[in-house]
């Protein structure tokens, strides 16, 4: 089985280059002039995709938590409401699309429930998203294989004998499995990016990072790993509310990092000793011996 996907117009696997996901998520607050100008930031930055994400609240939200009440931009409302205000509507959706279709960049979302991937199948999604939470929910997962569209399938919060009875249960056609820990923002020493390489050693599919730390560094360091998608959060600003703003990029760190992804794939190389014409002249000036 090949080990490579199509999203939209651009392959993803290791002989390609790394397709890069910018997450807005719920870093848009509700506010559809906000996502906009996340897509344009994704787009000028040399992003591949933009993701959101699509719930139904009163599925998604636990029975318990949703009379909770919190302090929220729209003032003192219990959980349920707040998470029925950061929802985009079927019109938000539609301006989402154009836009995203104006700029050629590719969008897609996360799904939480069964009734949020019936939602989003009228706008003909180029993939879909498992978020970690949603790695166990056998049921969804199932849905979203009869949909006949890719699926990326991220990996926080789960044990690897969880991930492996998920990826039974769909199979490895038309998947990527993004290693990822659920954090926000996540601390250095719990990233554990060496699980990138045992997952490309356990399953015959494209593996990527979905990276929720601070800074930059990580996501090159997945690529050199093996990641052949990086997805990241973004935010027009780190300080806007929000529980993913911290751990999110901001536009000019958009541009440094789709920079790094790609000073990282080229610097790789092919594993095998070369001597470069451009260390030639270098072996002329100052090697003394000549061979032996």
């Amino acid at each position: 089985m090949s080990k490579t996907v199509k999203i939209g117009n651009d392959w993803v696997g290791d002989e390609y280059p790394v397709y890069i996901v910018g997450e807005v998520g719920i870093n848009h607050n509700g506010d559809i002039e906000i996502a906009k100008k996340l897509i344009e930031a994704a787009h000028f930055a040399g992003m591949n995709a933009v993701k959101f994400q699509k719930r139904t609240p009163e599925i998604c939200v636990p029975k318990e938590q949703q009379a909770q009440m919190r302090e929220t931009p729209w003032g003192y409302i219990s959980y349920l409401d707040y998470r029925y205000k950061v929802e985009f509507d079927a019109n938000q959706y539609q301006q989402i699309a154009e836009l995203s279709n104006r700029k050629g960049i590719t969008w897609f979302v996360s799904v939480w429930d069964e009734l949020s991937v019936d939602f989003m199948e009228e706008f003909d999604p180029a993939c879909y998203k498992v978020p970690s939470a949603s790695l166990t929910d056998l049921p969804l997962l199932r849905k979203l294989r009869s949909t006949g569209r890719p699926i990326i399938l991220s990996t926080g919060m789960s044990t690897f004998q969880q991930i492996k009875h998920a990826v039974d249960e769909i199979g490895t056609d038309n998947l990527v499995i993004t290693h990822a820990t659920s954090a926000y923002p996540c601390a250095p020493e719990e990233l554990n990016l060496k699980m990138i390489q045992t997952l490309k050693n356990e399953f015959d599919c494209p593996i990527g990072y979905s990276g929720h730390e601070v800074g930059l560094v990580p996501s090159a360091i997945a690529v050199a790993l093996g990641a052949c998608l990086v997805e990241r959060h973004i935010t027009l600003d780190r300080a806007m509310w929000g529980s993913d703003q911290a751990a999110s990029v901001e536009p000019q760190g958009m541009e440094k990092l789709v920079k790094y992804i790609r000073v990282t794939e080229k610097s790789m190389g092919d594993g095998v000793k070369h001597v470069y014409d451009s260390e030639k002249s270098s072996m002329e000036k100052l090697r003394r011996v000549k061979s032996f």
